[in-house]
């Protein structure tokens, strides 16, 4: 179902003021969600690992972003666990933390932690992950995804000279291009939006035979990823080398959705004899410092840069107005239904890194130095 705009802010305001009449289950002096006396008020941060380096600065920069407008944070990680996570979301509710910022693992196993957040009175922001299949889910902050897909896309078509570097069909592009297809874990409500948002620039190009998927593997089911795990894609890109590249066949590209991922697969080339000057185009996702230097080389082709400190920024502003009884800034209320509600998100842009590009994009702007990339 879609909310227009007006009732979207309309719902969030009256859901403010509830939470402010109702109170909750455990007050602790006044400073409950939506009081307007929120000092030293305790903010529950759940990541899903520690295991990849975005989700570490991500817990880092939220962490540091609201105690710097006075906050306590317990910050957690649940290793990719389920249980763990929640676990500790239920701790967290349990010691009376206002506010929830959740990136699931799974975004559909925690409603049992949603529906005793909503009882305490304690609002939920999901944090890049859309939480699915409950309504306690107040807000979302995350990247367009559906156009980081795109860019995915277009940087495979710009790296294999399909499209020239301003976008345009390049008219002298080779035909029969073999590609494979990578998707994130099915788990995640991203990782559809990026394959969707991938697969709307490809399916034309598949379409007229520009590329081939030599596998025959395309739907989502088939190439996708759980928990993201690189030594799982590595032994599907293992498997559909033995399996489909026989007799000289040579991949040509690859779209992979996530840095962690990209190393995955090249490992599996590196082992079926590709090296730096024969490895295919392949992509990636979050600017991940190996998966940087990996481009730097000459491996990688490409990522997409989405900077975690406006995504941690931006969500610590939200839950500052939340805790102060205000609406959050959003700028989508039609695109993110979780399969109760349309939850309100704000969305931030991407860009597209490779080799030409990266000094500018993530040195520059400090993200990284000359040295972490050496």
């Amino acid at each position: 179902m879609k909310y227009p705009r007006l009732a979207a802010v309309l719902t969030a305001a009256s859901m403010v003021a509830t939470m402010a009449a109702c109170g909750s289950a455990e007050k602790t002096g006044g400073n409950e969600a939506g009081s307007g006396d929120t000092a030293g008020a305790l903010v529950g941060v759940t990541m899903p690992t520690k295991k990849s380096e975005r989700w570490v600065k991500d817990g880092d920069n939220v962490k540091a972003a609201l105690e710097k407008l006075g906050y306590q944070v317990d910050l957690q990680y649940a290793e990719d666990d389920i249980p763990t996570q929640t676990q500790q979301l239920d701790n967290q509710i349990t010691k009376g933390a206002k506010l929830l910022i959740i990136a699931s693992i799974d975004g559909t196993a925690l409603s049992t932690q949603l529906d005793n957040a909503k009882a305490a009175n304690i609002p939920v922001i999901a944090y890049d992950r859309l939480i699915r299949d409950n309504a306690n889910v107040d807000y979302y902050a995350t990247f367009d995804n559906f156009k980081v897909g795109v860019q995915q896309a277009t940087s495979l078509l710009t790296g294999l000279k399909v499209l020239n570097a301003d976008g345009s069909k390049n008219p002298e592009a080779k035909k029969g291009l073999n590609i494979e297809l990578f998707a994130g874990s099915p788990d995640d409500n991203n990782a559809t939006f990026f394959f969707n948002g991938a697969k709307s620039v490809l399916d034309p190009y598949i379409a007229d035979g520009t590329l081939v998927v030599k596998s025959g593997q395309t739907e989502f089911e088939k190439v996708a990823t759980l928990r993201w795990d690189a030594e799982t894609a590595q032994k599907r890109m293992e498997n559909i080398l033995t399996a489909t590249y026989k007799g000289g066949a040579k991949v040509d590209g690859v779209l992979s959705p996530y840095d962690g991922i990209s190393i995955g697969i090249l490992s599996a080339l590196k082992s079926g004899g590709y090296s730096t000057g024969t490895y295919p185009i392949v992509t990636g996702q979050d600017a991940e410092a190996p998966s940087v230097k990996s481009i730097i080389a000459g491996e990688q082709y490409s990522t997409i840069y989405k900077d975690t400190r406006q995504l941690a920024d931006t969500t610590v502003e939200m839950a500052d107005a939340v805790l102060k009884g205000q609406t959050p800034k959003t700028n989508n209320t039609t695109d993110y239904d979780n399969g109760k509600k349309v939850v309100p998100a704000q969305l931030l842009e991407s860009v597209i890194v490779t080799k030409d590009n990266y000094k500018a994009q993530l040195v520059d702007t400090g993200y990284y130095t000359e040295a972490d990339l050496k």
